[in-house]
């Protein structure tokens, strides 16, 4: 029996429509197979008793390490239910970042899918109080399906309030890991506002190609549950795949895909004739999108067209431009291709100078943000909590300008971070690695655009005399530290670094040395 709370929390819309929608798939595998409402609820219960009899209580971090799958998102869910805090880890991430991030987060438990039971073995004895490893989809380490079996289906009776951290999300991108505190309250309103601008439709059918580890992917999917729609989920993307379930055959009815996926469904053989018909929108963001290319989405799928932007993991949505200006930009007004929309509903949005004053009508100034889907601050960092939202605003960095009709258009981020196929890469990290080098005098590390990642990395160095490291050297270093995505794809050896008056590196200057590729 459900004990009274005088509001609904995030882990009760899974149980709400298991009574409304008992037989209604709730996630379809990639195979074909599915699970109802009834049954993922059920499942979840079982998993929440067994965590809650191992000690997972109010608060309690769950660490999970894997590619997509149906027991992800149940691990997310349990933990709602049980008011515990998920700690989804980017599964691209080499070893030594994993250890640092669950040294920071310090997870009671340990989830992982078979790819990464190696990487738990390796990194779990280095984090004190991590007593529970548990692989998701095999039999080594604790069985999944064995620790579910431990489980009663009951619904647990947790009082959970908005205040509540719900999401912690980590970076090692900075120097010192930073987690960011996500509450129940910012997630449910940011579930709120998703409803309001995705333009979903009743009784839809759809798939987020954004990874669970990702924000955007958790709250597209916990947005399906709360609507009681049926989400495909695949161990991650592939072009091929999705494009089968985008054809009437298939029958989804929408997706989220940052705009390097959606070029590389594209260019499929096929794809061009492939039976759309059934397909209702396509939900993009992440990263920049080429015009061209969402002119060649738009004439190839057949369907509304959102983008969405925002420092989602920190700051929510914040702009959105709609199905309706998209329409606008392909009967003659082509340069709302280029802009990010208009502020999200329920979103405070300015744009304001060093002064914290707002700009005029087409002049750059910093974004800064209020609503209610904003963190609440970093893991046991203040100063930089305080920063990041002085006065009650939310800033990320990014830079724009504002046209008269409202529309708003990036023009650059303040924090020099890259973004590659919708990955954020912060350069600090990777000049870290580079400046460690023997013969390394100095390094900066900058974005290239790309037409088909939007960025891709490029490191410029300066050596000491008589060094002998080349720049093939320097990148072997990279790859044997750091996520793949993260190498730079070119090591540039210059005679010396353009410097300002204070002896600070230029990277505006060497963003100019680094055009896109022909």
């Amino acid at each position: 029996m459900i004990d009274y709370r005088p509001m609904i929390a995030l882990g009760d819309f899974l149980r709400l429509n298991a009574r409304r929608f008992p037989d209604r798939p709730c996630f379809v595998r990639g195979d074909g197979g599915s699970l109802t409402y009834a049954d993922a609820n059920s499942r979840v219960n079982r998993l929440a008793d067994a965590l809650a009899a191992r000690g997972v209580t109010r608060g309690t971090r769950l660490a999970i390490l894997a590619v997509d799958g149906c027991e992800y998102y149940e691990v997310l869910l349990a933990s709602l239910k049980l008011g515990a805090t998920y700690v989804p880890l980017n599964n691209r991430l080499k070893d030594g970042e994993v250890a640092t991030l669950l040294g920071r987060a310090a997870p009671k438990a340990l989830f992982v899918s078979s790819r990464y039971v190696a990487t738990a073995r390796r990194v779990a004895p280095g984090v004190p109080g991590l007593d529970l490893l548990v692989h998701l989809d095999g039999t080594e380490l604790t069985p999944y399906g064995d620790l579910l079996a431990t489980g009663a289906d009951v619904e647990p009776c947790v009082p959970v309030a908005d205040t509540d951290i719900v999401g912690l999300f980590t970076s090692g991108t900075t120097g010192l890991p930073k987690g960011a505190l996500q509450s129940h309250g910012m997630v449910k309103s940011l579930l709120s506002i998703q409803e309001v601008e995705y333009e979903w439709l009743p009784g839809e059918f759809r798939y987020t190609a954004s990874p669970a580890f990702h924000i955007a992917g958790q709250a597209m999917v916990l947005g399906h549950i709360k609507r009681g729609y049926t989400t495909l989920i695949l161990p991650q993307f592939d072009p091929a795949s999705t494009l089968r379930w985008m054809d009437r055959s298939g029958g989804l009815t929408g997706c989220f895909m940052v705009p390097t996926m959606i070029r590389r469904v594209l260019d499929l053989p096929g794809a061009g004739d492939a039976d759309f018909s059934a397909f209702r929108s396509v939900l993009y963001g992440g990263a920049p999108m080429p015009p061209g290319l969402l002119h060649e989405a738009m004439d190839t799928f057949g369907c509304r067209f959102v983008q969405a932007f925002g420092a989602s993991t920190e700051g929510g949505l914040q702009t959105v431009l709609t199905s309706a200006d998209h329409e606008r930009a392909v009967a003659g007004e082509t340069h709302l291709l280029g802009s990010i929309g208009r502020p999200a509903a329920g979103v405070e949005l300015r744009l304001v100078d060093a002064a914290d004053d707002d700009v005029p009508v087409g002049e750059v100034g910093e974004i800064i943000t209020r609503s209610d889907a904003v963190m609440s601050g970093y893991l046991e960092m203040p100063e930089e909590s305080a920063k990041a939202l002085k006065d009650g605003w939310f800033r990320a960095g990014d830079l724009a300008r504002r046209d008269a009709e409202g529309f708003y258009y990036l023009a650059g981020r303040s924090k020099d971070m890259i973004i590659r196929g919708g990955e954020n890469i912060y350069p600090v990290e990777i000049e870290t690695v580079i400046a460690d080098c023997a013969g390394v005098a100095s390094v900066a590390v900058v974005g290239r655009p790309d037409a088909h990642w939007g960025e891709t990395v490029v490191a410029y160095v300066t050596l000491h005399d008589g060094a002998a490291i080349t720049p093939a050297d320097i990148r072997r270093r990279c790859l044997d530290t750091l996520a793949k995505y993260k190498v730079p794809e070119t090591v540039t050896v210059l005679p010396e670094m353009p410097l300002n008056a204070s002896g600070k590196i230029l990277k505006r200057e060497l963003r100019r040395l680094a055009p896109s590729p022909a």
